[in-house]
């Protein structure tokens, strides 16, 4: 009988010619474990979706408790379930005032997608504004909103009237004009290696938004549900969004995205034509009451409060020459090398020793860490004498 791996390599569709290839036999807190006692400090968070740890006890009984009761019954919308509706009623008691209608996807580019037809929809405008080295997702709508070519080169053509102007550069607002239909921008970017705007720049961005009658949407599928230290990143520079998009750290390890505005916006996909926008499995039950279960212990066990501390104790461990800068938002973290091949000859030493790293797409010089928000400070600390020794392994230094 073949193996698992064996299975993986001739039937699974690959994405690269270099697969990591680590087999994992279970997975709890912040540890994955291999067939034959390996284990594995997971320091990415399966990017960005563990953001309660593996199989949170909270988590498994939600999964559980809608096991015993339902699974799929109908397509998105149109046949009340108590885990959707509850969910998003949870949600809209995390945002501000207004954006509390919820369409609820199985992926974060799903949820892009949504949110760029409901900004063209109620707008009937058609002109895009994204960000370069912006990352909103794969399928054709999302890969025409990310910022780096040799992504989409392959692809084209893709979305037509999408512009592309420079992150946090003030002086390119003036090419948002009243053709925009809207603006996204990642609240802090992600494959750009964790770049964070500033007040100012949030501020005018809003501003120009308001101004020109374009939507500004704020992709948070990596940096909500606590990543940053607050349950949304936006919230920490004083904007609110006119949609929301999130997924990756909502579902608790299930798949789940949702795009979030105002029921005014909300509702326009309702005529011209009805079913604007339609998702079979959008609102699954289990991913839902897997994603309120998740939101519930982000906010009750106190992990937004413990995320500043967490951060600096990394920044603080991961003192190395060889590091030449780490970037941050909360828990969503860059750690900058000289070039790819050093970093890559440090990751890869870091996962014989047990620590799971990764680097950026657009910026593959930085090593992504993005644990568990519920990682310890004496896990963090083994991580990083792990890292650690793994660059003065490699590097001789």
């Amino acid at each position: 009988m073949l193996s698992p791996r064996q299975l993986f390599l001739q039937h699974q569709a690959q994405t690269t010619d270099f697969p990591l290839l680590l087999e994992v036999e279970r997975a709890e807190g912040v540890f994955m474990y291999g067939p034959n006692g390996e284990r594995y400090l997971d320091l990415i968070s399966g990017i960005g979706v563990s953001n309660v740890g593996h199989r949170h006890p909270r988590v498994l009984q939600a999964i559980q408790g809608q096991l015993d009761k339902y699974l799929h019954l109908m397509v998105y919308g149109e046949i009340v379930q108590a885990p959707p509706a509850q969910l998003a009623h949870a949600l809209a008691q995390t945002l501000p005032t207004g954006l509390d209608n919820v369409y609820f996807v199985s992926s974060g580019s799903e949820a892009v997608e949504g949110a760029c037809k409901l900004a063209k929809r109620f707008t009937g405008r058609t002109e895009l504004v994204a960000f370069n080295n912006a990352y909103h997702g794969s399928t054709q709508g999302s890969l025409s909103l990310n910022g780096s070519e040799g992504f989409k080169r392959a692809f084209r053509p893709l979305l037509p009237d999408v512009r592309h102007i420079r992150h946090n550069q003030l002086e390119d607002l003036d090419l948002i004009t009243n053709r925009t239909a809207a603006v996204i921008l990642e609240t802090v970017q992600g494959e750009a290696g964790v770049r964070v705007p500033t007040q100012d720049y949030m501020q005018a961005l809003r501003q120009r938004c308001t101004e020109v009658g374009a939507l500004l949407i704020l992709d948070e599928i990596q940096s909500g549900f606590g990543r940053t230290g607050t349950f949304w990143a936006f919230e920490q520079f004083n904007v609110v969004p006119d949609i929301l998009t999130c997924a990756k750290g909502m579902g608790g390890g299930m798949p789940i995205g949702a795009f979030i505005s105002r029921r005014e916006i909300m509702h326009s996909l309702k005529n011209d034509p009805m079913l604007g926008h339609i998702t079979t499995f959008g609102g699954h039950p289990v991913s839902c009451a897997a994603s309120l279960a998740t939101l519930q212990v982000i906010q009750e066990e106190g992990l937004l409060a413990q995320v500043p501390a967490k951060a600096a104790r990394f920044k603080e461990r991961l003192a190395h020459p060889a590091i030449q800068e780490i970037r941050n938002q909360g828990l969503m973290m860059a750690v900058e090398f000289e070039s790819f091949e050093i970093l890559k000859a440090i990751i890869d030493n870091a996962i014989l020793k047990g620590v799971l790293t990764d680097w950026f797409l657009f910026c593959d010089n930085s090593m992504r860490i993005a644990p568990p928000l519920t990682i310890t400070f004496q896990e963090i600390d083994e991580a990083c004498d792990l890292i650690l020794t793994a660059i003065t392994e490699e590097l001789g230094f």
